[in-house]
Formats: structure tokens, C-alpha cells, sequence
């Protein structure tokens, strides 16, 4: 009796992992996931930061924002990534040229669009105007568009020629963990000589 209730209990967990990247809770496990994993990025970030100046607290608050952001980034991406696949299915070496052809789609148009997304979404709950938020924008935009050639043609490459469909936004996200870290760095690294840092509201600025 033990021993039976002993195996069926990894195939319950089997069962439910896999129900959470089919049918409708695809989308939950998608847009959770892409919020926990930026909330993530940024803790990792503000660790590290801390180790250096150790008077710096953790910014709950910050981190908080951050998941928000990442779980309006969560629904664009699932259905980014199913419009891409009935667009051009490709699965293996031998769809290659297709893959190229569904990284560079992903390039140039959900990689700058989901880039903005952040920055302005970001801004807009710390409290920023628009104009604020389109000014950091303009100047950090290049920066992290080339580090994004840097990473992500070769991890979508193999995304999109090895991962199953069901599993491309989970597969992202684990990719991107580190570069949540790297989006959280760039947001809040201080601005150039000269500028203005990006206003924050009185309770932004004090979480």
C-alpha cells in the first residue's frame, strides 16, 4: 500500500507540472513566471550592489514594481510567441533557414517593443511623466538593443528549432534571468553628468 501510494505520488506532480504549460493555465504559468523571474533579476541586482555599498537596503518596493512590469510582459509574450510559430513553424537542423528567419522577426520587432515596454512601464508607476520616461528611454535604448544581439539570437536559435511551443516562455525566462539583472542594472545605474535623475513619487521613492 505504501509503496504504491509512494509511486503514483511523482506521476500526481508529473501530472500537474505538465497541466500548468497546457490549455489555459499556460498563460498563468507564462505571465507569473515572467513576473517572478524580473522581481528576481532585480533582487540579484540590488545584492550585488549592496555588496558594494553596504549602507544600501533592499528596495521591496522597487522589486515589486518590477514583477507588475514582468507580468505585463508575460500575456505579449505568449502570444507573441504563438503568432511566430503558425506564422513559420519550424521544429530541428533541418528548418534552420526558418529559424534564422523567426530570430530575426523576434530582433527587430519584440525585442525593441518589449524593451520600451519596460523602461516606460517602469517609469510610469515610479511616478515619471512620459516625457521623463521617452527622455531615459532615448538614452539607454542603444545600449541594451546591442547587449540584446549580444545574448539573443543564439538563445532563440535553439529555442525555436529544439524547445517545444508550449514551453518557449518558460525556456525564456530561464534565460533571462540574467538578463533581468542586467535590465534592472541598466534602469537604475546612475544617469550621465550633467542629468537629471528620473523623478519618483513620494512612496516609490521611499519603498
Amino acid at each position: 500500500m505504501a509503496a504504491s501510494y509512494a509511486s503514483a505520488v511523482p506521476r500526481m506532480l508529473l501530472r500537474s507540472w505538465r497541466s500548468l504549460f497546457s490549455g489555459r493555465l499556460l498563460l498563468l504559468t507564462n505571465t507569473v513566471s515572467c513576473g517572478g523571474l524580473l522581481a528576481a533579476g532585480d533582487v540579484l541586482q540590488q545584492e550585488w550592489h549592496r555588496r558594494k555599498h553596504s549602507q544600501s537596503q533592499l528596495q521591496l518596493g522597487r522589486t515589486g514594481r518590477m514583477f507588475v512590469v514582468g507580468c505585463s510582459l508575460g500575456p505579449l509574450m505568449h502570444y507573441w510567441y504563438l503568432w511566430l510559430d503558425w506564422a513559420l513553424p519550424a521544429r530541428g537542423v533541418r528548418c534552420l533557414r526558418t529559424g534564422i528567419k523567426k530570430v530575426l522577426i523576434d530582433q527587430l520587432v519584440a525585442s525593441p517593443t518589449m524593451g520600451a515596454w519596460y523602461f516606460m512601464a517602469i517609469g510610469t508607476l515610479e511616478g515619471q511623466s512620459l516625457q521623463e520616461s521617452w527622455d531615459e528611454l532615448k538614452e539607454k535604448f542603444w545600449e541594451m538593443y546591442k547587449a540584446d544581439w549580444s545574448v539573443w539570437p543564439a538563445a532563440q536559435i535553439l529555442n525555436f528549432l529544439f524547445v517545444p511551443p508550449p514551453f518557449r516562455v518558460a525556456y525564456v525566462n530561464v534565460v533571462t534571468l540574467g538578463w533581468d539583472t542586467y535590465l534592472s542594472y541598466l534602469k537604475y545605474r546612475p544617469r550621465s553628468p550633467g542629468q537629471e535623475p528620473p523623478r519618483q513619487s513620494q512612496s516609490s521613492a521611499g519603498a
